[in-house]
């Protein structure tokens, strides 16, 4: 068996609350940076306000609004949640290692309804199973299904749950629209789901505000920031082409609000996608060749492309190109990225 080649993990854009995210100083970071926390780290796990390093010692590391603790294998990070540490042969019993408890988010104010008491039903995904609003809380998933990355909730207001409705769903629910494909990965963001097929197809759904569908978005379109030619956004190539918010025949381009179905979606030079991960409103994808192509919303420049625009069109982070290095993994928080990648060529 081939050694595991070395590598490095970056971060780069919200980082408000002093999460670490490589030697950006300020409140954001618009190019991949190096994290301070060196090679030792194996797995991240962003929030909002704090971002969780698990070390290969088996040691939590947080980095903002919280401090860490030892004896751990992996963490998962969320604003509406108590998370804990314990260690690998406690069977949950006593107490925790460390525990640190976090506010859950607001209601919102055109939500004053029913799924106010719903909240946030997370996954979870060490233990096959998810926390249902009603007695018995703790459920086990069926034996044909585990839990994808991100944490999230049965709403579908947005159409994140990919069923064509806004409805909301008490219980997990077959994807029709995907029934007979394989999936490989699958990621949850604020309002926007995506997963990737055995032969790396993408399948996107849900909320598309700020062009996190990579699909033409009328707010980017009036900000001026849209470029919307076909849907690869290069030129074979690679090079990048600047697009206009208009079809060939000068029509306004048909711009897509909500997407409550599984949309197909081809990325740049017909690569194929390996890995996903959802933000807020961001959506980033690691090819099998090792690029990294990222979309959505931009403004802390959690896209990695030296800026703070947002796009609707899947754009490649040139600075892992440039810099030879493969894209292996990657972990969206709510503003930011983390990316592990290592060197081209290496064994």
């Amino acid at each position: 068996m081939a050694e595991e080649r070395p590598g490095a993990w970056f971060g780069f854009g919200f980082c408000g609350f002093g999460q670490e995210l490589g030697s950006g100083r300020g409140h954001q970071v618009h190019s991949p940076s190096p994290l301070r926390a060196g090679v030792d780290v194996c797995r991240v796990s962003a929030s909002w306000s704090y971002t969780a390093f698990v070390t290969r010692g088996g040691r939590v590391e947080l980095s903002g609004s919280a401090s860490g603790a030892g004896g751990c294998r992996d963490a998962w990070a969320s604003e509406g949640a108590l998370l804990q540490a314990w260690a690998p042969d406690s069977a949950l019993r006593g107490e925790p290692l460390w525990a640190h408890n976090v506010v859950p988010e607001a209601v919102e104010e055109d939500d004053p309804g029913g799924e106010a008491q719903i909240g946030r039903l997370p996954l979870l995904p060490c233990a096959r199973a998810y926390v249902s609003p009603r007695p018995p809380f703790y459920r086990p998933l069926a034996p044909q299904l585990r839990a994808g990355a991100g944490a999230g909730d049965w709403r579908s207001k947005h159409g994140q749950l990919g069923h064509g409705t806004l409805e909301a769903e008490l219980e997990p629910r077959l994807l029709e629209a995907l029934q007979g494909l394989t999936m490989a990965e699958v990621a949850a963001g604020g309002w926007h789901s995506v997963c990737v097929s055995e032969t790396g197809d993408i399948y996107i759904w849900g909320w598309n505000e700020s062009g996190q569908l990579a699909l033409p978005t009328r707010n980017l379109a009036e900000d001026g920031e849209t470029v919307a030619r076909e849907a690869t956004g290069l030129n074979e190539d690679g090079s990048q082409v600047k697009r206009t918010g208009r079809v060939e025949d000068g029509a306004p381009a048909p711009f897509i609000a909500v997407q409550p179905f599984p949309a197909l979606l081809d990325l740049p030079l017909g690569s194929d996608a390996v890995k996903v991960s959802c933000g807020s409103r961001h959506t980033a994808v690691v090819t099998r060749t090792g690029e990294l192509y990222t979309w959505g919303w931009g403004k802390y420049g959690q896209l990695g492309h030296e800026d703070t625009t947002s796009l609707d069109w899947p754009r490649r982070v040139e600075y892992f190109v440039d810099k030879q290095l493969q894209v292996k993994a990657v972990t969206c928080g709510p503003w930011n990225t983390y990316v592990y990648a290592v060197e081209k060529g290496k064994s």
